[in-house]
Order: C-alpha cells, then sequence, then structure tokens
C-alpha cells in the first residue's frame, strides 16, 4: 500500500522520470528478496507481480492504490497510458527508499515525527472509514434522501447567459450593440472575460436564485426569457451583461445524482460523533504555544459542556482564526481510498451551474 503522503510527489513526477520498467535487467546478481513471490505467476491472477526491485515484489495491487489516490482527471486517463507511469514511479519509490533506508534516514528526529503523524493519519482514517462504511447503508441514504427532497422548498431555475467585461463604458457598449440586434451568444464568445463563457457563447446553464452573488441573481431573475439587462450588472467580478432564455420550476436531484454526497455527509457526521464518544473518555491536556498550560472545557456533548456557560466572543473575525498547526492530520473518513471533504452545512449541495465563475 502506497502512503498517501508520497501520493503528491508521485503525481507531480509522473511524466519527468526514466522508464525505469523499461530497461533491460542488470547483469548483477540481486540480493535476497525482501518479500516473498510466488514462483510461478499466472497472467490471470487476482493479483499479479508486475516487477521486482532488488527482489522487492511490486504488484497490480500497489498500482490500484496509488491510482485510487490520484486527482479524479489523472484517474480518468486511458489505463494502458497510465499505470507504465505508475509502474515507473513505484519503481523509482523503492530504489530510493531502500537507499534512504541504508542511509538510516528513517533515523532522524523529524523523519521520525512525519512518519509517526502518517501513521496516525492513516490509522485514524481506516478506523473511522470502517465505522462509517458499517453504518452508511443503502437504507439510511435514501431515508436521509428522502427527508433532504421533503425539505427542498419548491423554487424557480432561469437559464441565463452573461457577458463579463472589466469596466462599466465596456458592458454599456455592448447593451447598445444588443439593442441593434446583435447576436447575444456571439459577442460573449468575442467580448466576456468569463473563460468558460469563451467557448459557451456566456451561457450558465440553470441555475436558482441562491445559486448565484446577490446581484447577479437580483438582476437575472427580474427578467423574462429573451430580455437582457439595458444597464450593466456591478459583482466583485467585473461588470455583466445578462440575458435571460428561459425559465422553469426546479426539479429535485434524483437520488443517484446526490447519493455520493449525502453518504460523505453522514460519514462525516459519524466521525464527529465517533471523536466525540472517544473524546468524552480521554485525559486531553492543552498547553499554549510557550508550553504553559491552557484551560479548555469539557469535550463537545458531554453533560458538563452542556452546563458551561458560552465562550467569550472571539476578539477577532473567524476568518482571521489561526488555521490548524502544520502536519495535523485530518480525521476524515475515507472516500475510494483517500480522506473525503467537509460535507455541505445542511442537505446535499446544490447543483452547480455550468460556470463556477459566479457562485457564491
Amino acid at each position: 500500500m502506497v502512503p498517501r503522503a508520497l501520493t503528491g510527489l508521485l503525481a507531480l513526477c509522473l511524466c519527468a522520470t526514466p522508464a525505469f520498467a523499461q530497461k533491460a535487467p542488470s547483469s548483477t546478481p540481486a540480493p535476497a528478496a525482501k518479500k516473498e513471490a510466488p514462483a510461478k505467476v499466472t497472467p490471470d491472477a487476482a493479483d499479479p507481480v508486475l516487477a521486482r526491485v532488488n527482489g522487492a515484489v511490486i504488484h497490480r495491487s500497489d498500482l490500484d492504490a496509488l491510482r485510487a489516490n490520484l486527482p479524479p482527471q489523472a484517474q480518468q486517463e486511458d489505463p494502458n497510458q497510465l499505470y507504465p507511469k505508475l509502474l515507473d514511479q513505484l519503481i523509482a519509490l523503492d530504489l530510493a527508499a531502500e537507499a534512504a533506508r541504508k542511509a538510516k534516514v528513517q533515523d532522524q528526529p523529524r523523519v521520525k515525527q512525519v512518519l509517526a503523524l502518517n501513521e496516525n493519519e492513516l490509522l485514524a482514517n481506516a478506523y473511522l472509514a470502517d465505522i462509517a462504511r458499517k453504518d452508511v447503508t443503502e437504507a439510511k441514504l435514501k431515508e436521509r434522501y428522502d427527508q433532504y427532497i421533503k425539505q427542498e422548498a419548491p423554487h424557480e431555475e432561469v437559464h441565463a447567459r452573461h457577458i463579463l467585461v472589466p469596466t462599466e463604458d465596456e458592458a454599456k457598449a455592448i447593451i447598445e450593440q444588443l439593442k441593434k440586434g446583435a447576436d447575444f451568444a456571439k459577442l460573449a464568445s468575442e467580448k466576456t472575460t468569463d473563460p468558460a463563457g469563451k467557448a459557451s457563447g456566456g451561457d450558465l446553464g440553470y441555475f436558482g436564485e441562491k445559486d448565484m452573488v446577490p446581484e447577479f441573481a437580483k438582476a437575472a431573475f427580474a427578467l423574462k426569457p429573451g430580455q437582457f439587462t439595458l444597464t450593466p450588472v456591478k459583482t466583485q467580478f467585473g461588470w455583466h451583461v445578462i440575458k435571460v432564455e428561459d425559465r422553469r420550476e426546479a426539479k429535485p436531484p434524483t437520488y443517484e445524482e446526490v447519493a455520493p454526497q449525502i453518504a460523505r455527509q453522514m460519514a462525516q457526521e459519524i466521525a464527529d460523533a465517533k471523536i466525540k464518544e472517544l473524546a468524552s473518555v480521554a485525559k486531553i491536556e492543552v498547553f499554549n504555544a510557550d508550553g504553559t498550560p491552557a484551560k479548555i472545557g469539557p469535550p463537545p456533548g458531554t453533560p458538563e459542556a452542556a452546563a458551561s456557560p458560552a465562550p467569550a466572543a472571539r476578539a477577532v473575525p473567524a476568518a482571521a482564526a489561526a488555521p490548524p498547526p502544520a502536519g495535523q492530520p485530518e480525521l476524515v473518513p475515507l472516500q475510494n481510498g483517500t480522506p473525503s471533504g467537509p460535507p455541505p452545512a445542511s442537505g446535499p449541495p446544490s447543483l452547480a451551474p455550468a460556470t463556477q465563475s459566479l457562485g457564491k
């Protein structure tokens, strides 16, 4: 299994290293194998051996694990092209790791510290993921989806296009061209500074009023199909000219569309509950940056916490609060082999319009 901490290095180097896997075998006798491997491996074996590096064996499952940790776009690459690159990287990794062990790099204090953090992160993620997988069942997913649909208030969507420009004068000039009959989509492809809009003629697809920044949404939802804004609309992104193509009553997303997001949300909730449970029976000591003892309240979710007075208001805005310490593992359940991102605040996230540049 490939540690997730190494994935970034491997992904960056995919096209930068020589094809170690294509080199002819060395005539120097290899030392004794570090891993035992079958004497014969048939092509249809469940987990065939793909390479040996000084006796250390690389299996197909090692490549599968590495691929699962790559960004989604990289995972879409043709396996016939991707897997040779991954194999090269695992060979390079084995060579470098073997040399590092011989040089006693693993005994360096900083390396020991990082290895311990990586081990804790891997164990915590695997532990929480195991719990979540047992509890997030198909029946519970469908029950949560039904609750979401019942709570989702009916709302209208518009199908709109927009042209984004840096100045108000440019937007006014575009409006004058539209008044004279210019084609909106053609002008958008020529004038807009929104990269997605150049290719789509400014098409944003269908979106709800809450999906866009307030100024943009207010202007768009005030238009009837076929109308465009007669005055430029200012947002933090620049100046917009907006045209509405259609209006409709929004359809709720299907179960298949949002089930993965619901699963991530439920897994996060399960992980949060488990951490609170563990904290409620643990002895936790916290210290200030100078090493002096820090005062902390009772663990969240305990009766003592409910009875405690509310903490004082922050002296600074929440946005200015310090981020988590560097290297601190994130206790988030695994999704397809990698930690999932934070779930939406409530309910499945809404479907985003064609471009993300205007979303909140």
